[in-house]
This record gives C-alpha cells, structure tokens and sequence, in this order.
C-alpha cells in the first residue's frame, strides 16, 4: 500500500459506460423466440426501466444532502457524497408511489479501487423497512453490486454504507431501481376493423409450409401476445361527406356485437368504445347520431342512457360482457355538439370546419338543439354572461356523461367505466387540469363516477414521450382514484426519418422500441395505476403488418409486433459484476451469479463462463463478457495503481525521538520512519502506519482511523472506541504487523479488520460492532486469543 499527500476523491467516467453496458434490457430476460418468421428485424427485449432516474424522484441522506440527488441523476460522474464520517450513513430515494415489480437495485459507488460493505433495504412507508441486500462482510474491492429482489408495494429503497476501506470516499455514484412490466398492465389493441368482409387473410409465416396462426388477424395477433381488444360503436355508420347511411354499416351496433363474440370465443379482454356519432369522433369532431340530432335535451339524455343501457345489456345477453365500456371517443372538448357550435369561432374546443360536412351542410339537424360540446372559447372570458355559457355548457356534458354512466353501471356492474380524452401537445396539461378538474367535479354532484382514466398518445399530436410520462404523473398524483391508460397509440414502420416529437427511426425496429416505450410508461405511472396500452388498428394504421409480395391479398406480421410476447421478463440476471485489482494482478471474477424468476420470486445462482481477461498492465477500466444460460453478464475491473489510498496531513519519515501525538488530522508513518517513544491518537485523528518501525506503545480512543500495515510495534497496541481499524490486510495490499506485546481492540465501531499479523502476546477484541474479521489471514499469536478475536 501507497500513500498519497492529499485525500483523494476522484472518480473515473468510465463508471459511466459501465453503467450505460448495465442498461435496459442488458439483465432482463423474456420467453423464448417464437418459431414463426417475421418480416423485418426486430430485436425485442423485456421492457426494463430504472425508476429511479424519474424526475418526480426525491433524494435524501444522513448527511450531504445537498449532493443526494447526484445520485439518481443517471450521470456516474457525480456522487452523492456523505459529509459525516460516522459508520451507517445512507442514501434514500422516495419513488413517489408504490410499484409491484421492482426485480434489482444496482448500486454504484465513488472510488472503484475501495472496498464498500453496505446495505440495501425497501419500504412501503419509510418507517417499517425489509432488507433486499446485504453486503456488509465484503472484503474484496471493486465500485458496485446488483441485486436481486421481489418486495410488492416498495415506495422507498435506502442504501446504507456500513463500512469503506480506508481512504474510500463515502458515497454513492449512481443508485438504480428497475422495474418490469407488470402481469395485470393489459396489452391490447382496437381491432374494430376485424368486421371488415374483404376476405383478407392474415398469417404468422405465410410462405411456409406451416403458415403458422391466421387466417383472421384476430388469430394472429393473439398467437403474438395480445390479450385485449377494443371495438367501436358507431350509433348509424354513415358516410362523412354525405352524411348517407354507409352500404356496409362497418363497426355499427350489429356487427360490432359479432366482433364481440369473436373476441369473447378466443377468451380475451374486451372493451366497448361508444363514439355517440354515426362516423368517427374526436377531438375535433364530435356530431351527434341523426337519430338523436334533433331531440330537445332533456330527450337526448334519455336517448344516451336508453341507448347505452340496451345496448350493453345485449353484450352481457350474448355472453360477452365488456371489461371496460368508453362512454365517449377522445371527449376532450365534450361530445355529440349541438347549437352551441352555431357562430362559435374557430378554436381548439368547438371547431365548426373541422367537423364533418354533413354537421356543417346540414346544420338546421345537427345544429338545432343543445348538445354536449364545451364552448373552450369562453373559459377565460371576464364577460359574465359568456363566462355563463361555459359553464352551462359543462353542465350539459356532464349531464349527458353522467347518463351515459348510469347505463353502463345498471347493464353490467362488472364492466368498468372509462373515460377517454386527450392532452393536447400545444395546449398540455393547463387545459387538461380543467378539463378532469370540472368533469369530476361535476360527475360527483350528479352521483356519478368512472374507473379509468384514458388518454391517447400520439407523439406528433401529443408531445415528446417524456411530456406524456410527466402528464401521465400529474393525472395519477392529482386523482389516484382512477387506473390511467392509453386507450390508443401507434408508430409506422416505413416513411424514413422520425415521427414529429419522437427519436424512434420509421422502421420495424424504431416501431418496436416506440411502442414499447409506451408500454413501459404506463407501466411506469406510481401506485401502478397505470393499466393498460393499447394499439390503434395495428393491421390498418401505421400497421404492423405488411402486403405478401406475390400473394394476393395476405398479410404478415412485422417484427415489432413482438412487443406484445417478449415485453415480460420470465428471469432477472444479475448482470453486471464489480472487480478491482491492481496494476498486473488478475482479478477474481464470480463463478456463478444469481438470477430471479418473475413468476414466483425464487433466486438461483448460474454458472458463468467468463471470456479472456485483457491486459492489467496500466491503470484504467476494462471489462470481461460472462456467459450464462440466462444470458450475458458483464465484469467491470478497475485497475488501480494503488486500493483507494489515504490522504496525509502530517508525514513523518526518518526517526523520531520521544513521544509523538496525533492530536488531528491524519498523520502517516513511511516506509523506513522509526519512532522511539509511545505514539498517541485522539479522538477523531488518523495514523497511518505503513513500513515503520514503533519502539514503544501505540494507544488510540476514539479514532477516526488507526491503520498499521508492514509495521513492527515492539510494545502493546490498545484500540479503543474507534471508527476504522486495519491491522494488515493483503486482500487491500496491507502487508500483515509484527507486534511484540499485546493488542487489544475494543469498541471499534465500523471497519474493522485484523489479518496475517504475528503478534507476540495476547489478542483481545470486545464489544467490536460489526466485529473484527481476518479475511482469510490467520494471525498468529504467542498469547491466547479471546473473545470476538478468538477465531481470527
């Protein structure tokens, strides 16, 4: 061992490619390929996120908290540094909510040639706490450690530093907590189209012999995975030009009750989307059915609840009773528009020319009765009587909701209620605030309540996936009542570039990892109210299938469709691993490492076949790839020309005559220094003893750190009360003591290690917290060994 003049407190960024190699995917494994070919290239791995990373997160710690958040910055190259030297200082992060399927903490720390004993433990209060990891004997150095856990409803995970070699700076670097997509997040899609009589027909691996699931898309999209299915009802389908009853009603009451039965035979979920219009619904397009157009609205509400309540009376007749039933399509400026359209200016809530040209061109229908639409225009206006308009206008969305919910709960009292509306890029979340603010509001005093919470996400309407997740978080925060879900999202596979307010290529690749970044936000939301995700007509809008070439009308899947049977992990490898070893030396790599299996909580340790170790010549990083049956594992080695040296103060060299007191700071005896007379550490002061020779008693209370390494000490050595002992420790490159008397060790209270001395006396050690260890090195004693030293 070598000492340095100053403390040092470096860290190497290559900590952070170490972390980066430990990314999303790297230890998380999923079912098997299945045997099926797939068009195009698609690598998809089980979804893996680190929470802890998240911006809601909050840091705290036992001391420097003004540097806690460094470590949950997904930056290795900053710390969270503890700025107490007691023993026990911890770093906690509050995940902002519960989460059910947190499998691994990887913890990374400041100096990669020390050694850090530490705990990690997980909450779901804060206040009664389950310990998840416990590395407080470790003896070998390196700069992290994975683990492995299942603890359901974990809000909190502390990690504690129980012991650093000396010279290790007390931090922690980067502290990551991953989760995994839960089993009750429902992977779905709205496969309304599924009606459609063209007789297209679609096959897992059409041009092999065995073709594989098909020939309805329904067949192969629940071979892949998919597990819901939503259909729309539209109350008479008819043409948006024309406003004319379309010749084939396409996803009217009658057919979509067939779909329905479908999707009931195959046993997956099902969901029921009412547009409350005879064409498409959203946003910026909300006509009333013509059958209803007309009708004063005290009629129109009974109209939606009669309508409602027969309609999901018959699903549940016919066996198929809906999961979830929408009670609207993407609502977020109201519903079925009446005359308050009439002169409303061109906004973003009532938008007369983006309707269709029949509620336009037919306006004396569609325009002459109230109707549910919410006139945004006046939410601002400090004129009373168009403040008023505003507001009645809730009134009547509202009304009419409330109906429409009423139905639904008096069909079918298992099915769930689900709201659906959107959160406009431009318009964000100050919109969306009033919006859910004045619907529930509202609801409530009409007696009336929903389960799920529904957006649409869309990044070019919608925003970045980061805006998403942080509306997301503000609607689960404000009203965690509800589930939340995104009842529709895509992404294409073809087009070149990126989606507007997204980084995924158009490919079958970038549309896989678009998708499933929608799939791991939800699965991201706090308290897991997040529910579900599902695609939009994935055969037919930014599809996920393709056109056979040379085959008439068949149609095969991307790859990406994969997203829905490879998004769970079945295991959790343990992958990444931490070694140090000193320039020229060969590191001791594991030769197992623990993986987790998801579907009951059980670790196992796998062998690992480690590759060629490189060279450890020079200074620097290097890693070695392992092998396991479960996957790949990544040793990260520093080497280091000297293990996490200690900083001096005072240096003493040569001889010294007389007695020598360290009274602070950290004094250091080299190689060669001889001290003729007792040598005296206070309370809180350091010696450091490494090649001398100390003719005379060594006695320190309450030390901050005593380290004798090569040393002889002709005279007794008495320890007490103190923070860190080291009396030899080759495994740290501490050569072992010669002591002619005894040495007694008491009250130590936190690293604490006595190896391969010979010592010419008795060796004592009493009340030593956590107690001494020999880590491997026997001492050899003249004198009897008593008590926690005994084995040593």
């Amino acid at each position: 061992m070598r000492m340095t003049g100053s403390r040092r407190t470096a860290r190497t960024t290559a900590l952070a490619a170490a972390l980066v190699m430990a990314g999303a995917g790297a230890g998380a494994l999923g079912p098997p390929e299945p045997a099926s070919a797939l068009y195009g290239e698609a690598e998809v791995k089980p979804i893996e996120s680190n929470l802890a990373a998240k911006p809601w997160v909050e840091a705290t710690a036992a001391s420097g908290e003004g540097t806690a958040a460094l470590a949950v910055d997904d930056d290795p190259a900053t710390a969270w540094l503890a700025t107490e030297s007691a023993p026990g200082q911890w770093l906690q992060i509050d995940l902002g909510g519960a989460y059910d399927n947190l499998r691994k903490v990887h913890v990374a720390f400041p100096d990669p040639g020390a050694v850090y004993q530490y705990t990690v433990e997980a909450s779901a209060d804060g206040e009664e706490w389950d310990r998840i990891a416990d590395r407080s004997a470790d003896s070998t150095p390196g700069a992290g450690g994975v683990d492995l856990f299942t603890l359901p409803g974990t809000r909190f995970v502390r990690v504690a530093v129980t012991g650093a070699s000396p010279g290790a700076t007390v931090g922690v670097s980067e502290l990551r907590v991953f989760n995994y997509l839960r089993d009750d997040v429902v992977l779905g899609a709205d496969l309304s189209w599924m009606d459609d009589p063209s007789g297209r027909e679609y096959w897992g691996d059409p041009q092999a012999q065995d073709r594989g699931a098909g020939p309805l898309l329904l067949d192969v999209m629940q071979d892949r995975g998919l597990e819901y299915t939503r259909l729309r009802v539209f109350n008479e389908p008819r043409n948006e030009s024309t406003g004319n009853p379309s010749p084939v009603p396409y996803q009217g009451p009658e057919r979509t009750l067939a779909s329905a039965q479908r999707v009931a035979e195959r046993g997956l979920g099902l969901g029921i989307d009412f547009h409350y219009a005879d064409s498409w619904a959203d946003p910026g397009k909300q006509p009333k059915p013509r059958a209803w157009a007309e009708l004063e609205f005290p009629e129109l509400t009974e109209a939606i609840y009669d309508y409602t309540y027969d309609y999901v009376a018959r699903l549940v007749a016919q066996g198929t009773v809906p999961d979830k039933v929408a009670v609207g399509n993407e609502i977020a400026n109201g519903f079925m528009w009446g005359s308050e359209a009439v002169g409303a200016p061109s906004t973003e809530a009532v938008h007369a020319g983006a309707n269709p040209a029949y509620f336009r061109n037919q306006a004396a229908i569609y325009q002459s009765q109230p109707g549910g639409g919410i006139l945004w225009q006046y939410r601002y206006s400090e004129d009373p009587a168009e403040r008023q308009l505003y507001l009645d206008s809730w009134d009547r969305f509202t009304t009419l909701l409330a109906a429409g919910i009423a139905a639904v709960r008096d069909a079918s009292p298992e099915s769930e209620v689900e709201l659906h509306s959107v959160v406009g890029r431009i318009s964000g979340m100050g919109k969306a605030g009033e919006y859910w603010e004045q619907l529930t509001t509202r609801l409530g005093a009409k007696g009336q309540d929903f389960d799920v919470l529904a957006l649409s996400y869309y990044p070019e309407h919608h925003g970045s996936l980061a805006q998403m997740e942080s509306n997301l978080h503000t609607l689960a925060t404000t009203y965690p009542q509800y589930k939340l879900e995104i009842a529709e999202t895509s992404y294409p596979a073809t087009g070149g570039g990126t989606q507007q307010n997204s980084v995924f290529p158009r490919t079958v690749q970038g549309q896989a990892d678009a998708i499933q970044h929608v799939f791991q936000m939800v699965n991201d939301v706090v308290d897991n109210q997040g529910a579900g995700a599902l695609l939009w007509e994935p055969a037919n809008w930014q599809s996920m299938f393709r056109s056979v070439p040379g085959m008439a009308n068949t149609s095969e899947p991307n790859a990406s469709i994969d997203v829905y049977n490879r998004s769970r992990a079945t295991h959790v490898l343990e992958d990444t691993v931490y070694a140090a070893v000193e320039t020229g030396g060969t590191p001791a790599l594991p030769d197992t490492v623990q993986v987790l299996t998801t579907v009951d909580g059980s670790e196992a340790a796998v062998p690992v076949a480690w590759g060629g170790l490189p060279s450890t010549g020079t200074a620097g990083r290097v890693t070695v790839a392992g092998t396991t049956e479960y996957g790949q594992v990544t040793a990260i080695v520093d080497v280091v020309d000297e293990y996490a040296p200690v900083g001096c103060d005072t240096e003493v060299s040569g001889v010294h005559y007389g007695p020598l007191a360290v009274a602070s700071g950290t004094t250091c005896l080299g190689a060669g220094a001889r001290v003729f007379g007792p040598v005296n550490v206070a309370e809180g002061a350091s010696l450091v003893a490494d090649g001398a020779r100390i003719t005379g008693p060594v006695s320190a209370t309450g030390a901050a750190l005593v380290m004798l390494c090569g040393t002889q000490v002709t005279g007794p050595v008495n320890l007490a009360g103190g923070a860190s002992v080291t009396a030899g420790n080759p495994v740290l490159g501490c050569d072992p003591n010669r002591v002619f008397g005894p040495v007694t060790v008491t009250d130590t209270t936190g690293w604490n290690v006595i190896a391969g001395n010979e010592v010419s006396g008795p060796l004592s050690c009493t009340g030593n917290q956590p107690e001494p260890v020999d880590n491997g090195f026997a001492n050899e004693s003249r004198g009897p060994k008593s008590g926690q030293c005994a084995s040593l």
